[in-house]
């Protein structure tokens, strides 16, 4: 495609992680003609990131046997005829299915009849003392790193936070020959008692002996710190040590080269909010996530979202939600026999229910704590423009109402990340200086584009009142 073409076709699909090569797949075989849009060089997500080409080939065992199943997922992605479009980012979709991308420096327009975002989920902010300091990264980057390059951190590591994918990179760093010097988990203790009652549908899923032999194994090999209530970083240019505290106890430390933080995930809303998707909090996950009907399309009915961007139900729902999001699309395309779509969606929303089967345990076991999700003082929470958690507090004691409105006061919200660091930090800060709910204060508004892209790019773009609205439309 030139710079400065305009392109059309049925389906465009956002994102290579499970839930987009699924729904790309989908498509492509009944025949729709289908362009899957990935900002990686090799498709996969984060989930199955780097899957073709994973230096970590040789030793299979070290990321899991549900790590390889990526493999399959690319294949048939790839078998089906659906067009990849490799380094790829897109940064607007219309309601019109206008989706602006750009890769190489220049940016392009594809017009798709139906669009699937499926562009996943993001780490959930950890805003704690000294998180800023260069040795403090998430527990996702450093799975990306291992994942991609088969890096794992050298010197003292330190593992700190909440959820299933802190003891999955443990057992990966491990298993990759890695040291971790200790655990510090945050895990709430009265989460134990919220999730009890989820207890049966957890027992009868796949996670649980998974995981409870997954944690065994790491327990076994590694200090494990539990019922941690205050975490910091500290260090004069980097991180030198970690500072804890259990329950009212005095403050513990030990020294570390490398801080990997993890509290859980939240829908990456970004792309669908800009383009008008409804969005609502959702107080068990702690999260804002897409309006969506039984075919998982938005409230514009173009766009339809699949994967974690839905909601967060983990890797074995994204790639059936990603069928059905396909389906979906392909009924309202009318192609393909109604009898046969319905019978290839009553088995995918089979598959997402069996695979969300204890999730309701898991989100209440790890949810992340209060003191851990909103900051205090010169805690940074917009790490673009470096603004406090004080210089929040203050200008909504100046009358900030709520997100949007603090741009005008602090630009939160307005570097590179447009929001996505920051805008859950954010909205909690503010509705408890509101006294209120993060349902009542909302989130930012976000507008395309929303990836840092160039004039040169947007003066690529075709010449036309199509490419002018996907461009400027907020």
């Amino acid at each position: 495609m030139s710079a400065a073409a305009e392109e059309t076709c049925d389906i465009a699909v956002v994102g290579a992680g499970p839930a987009g090569l699924a729904a790309a797949a989908t498509a492509a075989r009944a025949g729709l003609s289908t362009v899957l849009l990935d900002e990686q060089a090799t498709p996969g997500g984060q989930v199955h990131r780097a899957v073709t080409r994973s230096p970590m080939a040789a030793r299979r065992a070290t990321l899991g046997d549900d790590y390889w199943k990526g493999e399959g997922l690319v294949a048939e992605c790839i078998a089906s005829g659906a067009r990849i479009e490799h380094g790829a980012s897109a940064w607007s979709v219309s309601r019109e299915g206008e989706v602006a991308w750009s890769r190489g420096g220049a940016a392009r327009l594809l017009r798709a009849r139906h669009v699937v975002v499926a562009t996943g989920a993001l780490e959930r902010p950890f805003p704690i003392p000294g998180w800023t300091l260069p040795g403090a990264m998430t527990a996702g980057a450093a799975q990306t790193l291992l994942k991609s390059s088969g890096m794992v951190g050298e010197g003292r590591v330190v593992l700190a936070g909440t959820g299933p994918l802190l003891w999955l990179l443990a057992a990966q760093y491990l298993e990759a020959g890695g040291a971790i010097a200790a655990i510090l988990d945050t895990t709430a203790r009265a989460n134990w008692r919220r999730a009890l009652p989820h207890a049966p549908s957890f027992l009868a899923s796949r996670y649980f002996a998974k995981g409870l032999g997954l944690m065994a194994k790491v327990r076994r090999r590694v200090r494990v710190v539990g019922g941690v209530t205050w975490l910091g970083a500290e260090g004069e240019d980097r991180v030198a040590r970690v500072a804890w505290r259990r329950g009212d106890g005095a403050v513990e430390r030990m020294d570390a080269d490398l801080l990997l933080l993890h509290q859980g995930v939240a829908p990456n809303i970004n792309l669908a909010a800009a383009a008008g998707c409804a969005h609502s909090w959702d107080e068990r996950q702690l999260c804002f996530r897409p309006e969506l009907d039984e075919w998982l399309v938005s409230s514009v009915d173009r766009i339809s979202i699949a994967g974690d961007g839905a909601g967060i139900g983990g890797a074995d729902a994204a790639a059936p939600r990603g069928r059905l999001a396909a389906l979906g699309a392909m009924l309202r395309l009318g192609a393909g026999a109604p009898g046969a779509i319905a019978a290839a969606s009553s088995e995918a929303r089979n598959d997402i229910h069996q695979a969300e089967r204890g999730r309701a345990f898991l989100d209440l076991l790890f949810r992340p704590a209060r003191q851990f999700r909103v900051p205090e003082g010169d805690t940074l929470a917009c790490r673009c423009e470096e603004v406090s958690a004080a210089r929040i507090l203050e200008a909504a004691r100046l009358g900030c109402p709520g997100p949007n409105q603090l741009k005008a006061y602090l630009r939160c919200g307005m570097g590179p990340c447009q929001g996505r660091l920051c805008g859950l930090t954010v909205s909690e800060l503010l509705a408890e200086a509101h006294g209120t709910s993060p349902a009542g204060i909302g989130h930012y508004r976000l507008r395309p584009p929303v990836k840092p892209v160039t004039l040169a790019e947007i003066a690529s773009m075709p010449k036309t009142e199509a490419a002018t609205r996907a461009v400027l439309r907020g």
